[in-house]
């Protein structure tokens, strides 16, 4: 018999992030107010690239598909922390929890591995601009994104089989607003060190490998940046990866905070910090920052939203 069928525990109760009912309130709005923000800023990004020709590029495929994961991240967890809300009750099942781990660790390994393939389209269109349409190509790209979501829902599988060996028979509350590794790990009644080492070694590899990607891509757009004689001509080719990196050092950030660093660093109050930083406001935060400094990108959303203006009218 296995492990998941031997735990006395048949649900979990999410605490969620405070016990005090007018902070619940405002938590609860704020939840909302950046759940519909992300749904929104998102879907206008995907709208807005899928309409105008112009934007059938590399990179904004790249952008489509991470703000469509964007929203899925998202929504793993904040309606489930709405509707808690609303129905005043803590509750999550066993299935349930397992569940919706497996979707958090699929869409934040997607989101860690776009960056890494939206940093390459950089590295490919600055270091090597006259073949950027030959080394790029529609197919690449595709393969590029299916083979990354192949690979983040077998990584999530990993996860969560190893998470269901565990057998839960006696405490069964949880010090978060979801069910994540870490509290699930001092849940169980089980001896987690190899559990523990296994996640945190194929973690590490999962999220330092894109990284070091990154990394590497970034030095070799550095080093072509310099090389070219005029300072502006540099300045104008790099601010176009601005807000890429902007979403890089705000995600990595705090993904290794969670989840790299060793368990004696955490903290419940810095976990689940970073964890709203990273599940909530990062993914409403994407949409603004990769459409601030886009002139193209912001022509198509004023064209979009112009021409739904004319259209209802």
């Amino acid at each position: 018999m296995s492990s998941i069928n031997q735990s006395s525990v048949s649900e979990f109760l999410l605490l969620g992030l405070s016990r005090q009912p007018q902070q619940q309130q405002l938590l609860f709005l704020l939840f909302l107010i950046m759940y519909l923000a992300t749904v929104l800023g998102n879907l206008l990004i995907i709208l807005a690239i899928s309409t105008d020709s112009h934007l059938h590029t590399p990179m904004y495929f790249f952008l489509s598909n991470l703000s469509f994961v964007d929203v899925c991240f998202s929504s793993t967890i904040v309606p489930k922390v709405l509707a808690n809300h609303i129905l005043t009750s803590q509750i999550i099942s066993f299935p349930g929890c397992f569940t919706q781990l497996y979707f958090l660790f699929m869409f934040a390994d997607m989101d860690n591995f776009l960056l890494a393939v939206m940093a390459y389209d950089r590295y490919v269109a600055i270091c090597h601009p006259l073949h950027y349409t030959t080394k790029m190509t529609h197919h690449l790209c595709v393969w590029m994104v299916a083979g990354s979501w192949f690979t983040a829902s077998l990584n999530a599988l990993l996860y969560t089989l190893l998470m269901a060996q565990l057998s839960f028979c006696g405490d069964n509350i949880i010090h978060h607003f979801f069910c994540d590794v870490a509290p699930l790990l001092k849940l169980s009644c089980s001896d987690t060190h190899v559990h523990e080492l296994l996640i945190l070694t194929e973690g590490t590899v999962i999220t330092v490998t894109p990284f070091v990607c990154i990394l590497i891509s970034y030095i070799h757009i550095t080093c072509a940046v310099l090389r070219v004689s005029s300072p502006r001509g540099g300045w104008k080719a790099f601010s176009t990866c601005g807000s890429h990196l902007a979403v890089v050092c705000l995600f990595y950030g705090t993904i290794i905070a969670v989840y790299i660093l060793p368990s004696s660093a955490h903290s419940p109050e810095k976990d689940t910090a970073a964890t709203v930083l990273y599940t909530v406001v990062t993914p409403m935060l994407n949409p603004f920052i990769y459409s601030l400094r886009n002139r193209d990108l912001k022509g198509a959303l004023r064209k979009l939203v112009h021409g739904g203006t004319f259209s209802a009218q």
